[in-house]
């Protein structure tokens, strides 16, 4: 169970889950509050980005680790 292999695909799981949160932020476009300040939607776009780039990273590194 200490395997790499299980070690980057839970966390390319968890990755796609965030970015699946941040999409979800983008397509309900709910008002965030900071301070009594908005805070927009773009930074929700750039971070579903970067997440997934990270998500299917790591899949694909999981796939050429040995056991």
């Amino acid at each position: 169970m200490n395997s790499p292999k299980y070690g980057l695909r839970l966390s390319s799981m968890l990755f796609g889950l965030m970015s699946l949160g941040q999409l979800w932020r983008l397509i309900a476009q709910p008002q965030v509050l900071v301070d009594g300040a908005i805070v927009p939607v773009w930074p929700s776009a750039l971070a579903f980005v970067i997440l997934l780039v990270l998500c299917l990273w790591l899949w694909r590194l999981s796939n050429k680790v040995s056991c």
